[in-house]
């Protein structure tokens, strides 16, 4: 991918992220998450309805890349069921920690493709996977 596009890419869903604030329903999962190596402190809020992400949520304080690849990530998962979503996240995962990863499945999340190259940016771009992973075993745990 053309550097001038990835960077436009991930300033456009930092400027102006998708989703973002938070409502007042009991029935999302809510959590928060942070990094230890960043500014980014996060709150998330997910609604899953027979097995289906409806929608997700976030605010809170973060830099560019955790506010970026939150906003692409809800807008990726959004729709998706929650197995889909587990296969997106986890090849999402492998691609940041350079291992292998199937990118058909990841879409515009494949903006972060080199963010390998920045390491101390890793944990700014799991930030939202981490997020939503802990809501989805809250799921899994509540069965």
């Amino acid at each position: 991918m053309d550097n001038n596009i990835r960077r436009e890419i991930i300033m456009d869903n930092y400027q102006d992220p998708m989703n973002r604030g938070l409502i007042e329903d009991e029935t999302y999962l809510k959590v928060n998450t942070n990094s230890e190596s960043c500014i980014d402190n996060l709150d998330f809020m997910m609604k899953v309805e027979d097995g289906v992400i409806k929608d997700i949520r976030f605010d809170g304080e973060a830099c560019a890349i955790s506010t970026s690849a939150t906003s692409i990530m809800i807008r990726s998962l959004i729709g998706k069921s929650v197995s889909e979503v587990k296969e997106i996240l986890l090849n999402y995962q492998h691609m940041i920690n350079e291992e292998d990863y199937n990118s058909d499945v990841l879409g515009e999340l494949n903006v972060y493709d080199e963010i390998c190259k920045q390491p101390n940016r890793k944990n700014c771009a799991l930030l939202p996977s981490v997020a939503i992973e802990k809501m989805l075993k809250e799921i899994e745990n509540s069965r």
